[in-house]
């Protein structure tokens, strides 16, 4: 699937400015640097990311470095609505692997994706707390237990009619 286009606003950028003045003297400011930035635009794509190396005069790839080490950050947009599947092992042996299958085929995309619209990201999550409910996804804050393939499309229905928002 193709990258989704940057779509950065004015007012991001002027907040973005303010919390590269805010750490402009503090010593170790990359990681509290990444959190606000993604706090701000949902994520850090390439531009934001070449701008917080420009801004604190390191390199890129030491950005970069920082921002696929650790898990909170995310270098793909997140959708409207987040799909997290839980591949932990009761979900798994259940068949989760089998739901992603199908929400991705649903939706036209990947783990770790988000629909042009952005009105849907699809996450693997290793458990949800929810073992005796196996397999189970999450919408939101929502959770689906005891899910079935053929159940997906139903589901997703809710939220593709929610909004001709």
């Amino acid at each position: 699937m193709e990258a989704l286009k940057f779509e950065g606003t004015p007012e991001q950028e002027q907040q973005l400015n303010a919390v590269f003045k805010h750490y402009e003297n503090v010593p170790g400011r990359l990681m509290p640097v990444l959190q606000d930035a993604q706090e701000i635009y949902g994520y850090l794509p390439i531009e934001v990311q070449s701008k917080i190396a420009d801004a604190l005069k390191i390199s890129l790839s030491e950005v970069y470095g920082v921002a696929t080490f650790y898990s909170q950050f995310n270098l793909n947009p997140k959708g409207k609505h987040r799909i997290s599947v839980c591949l932990g092992t009761a979900c798994y042996v259940k068949g989760a692997d089998k739901v992603l299958e199908e929400i991705e085929g649903q939706l036209g995309i990947k783990a770790g994706e988000c629909t042009p619209d952005r009105k849907f990201s699809i996450d693997t999550c290793r458990c949800v707390g929810a073992c005796g409910l196996a397999p189970v996804i999450m919408i939101d804050e929502k959770v689906y237990g005891k899910v079935d393939p053929k159940q997906i499309a139903g589901i997703l229905k809710e939220y593709k009619e929610e909004g001709a928002e």
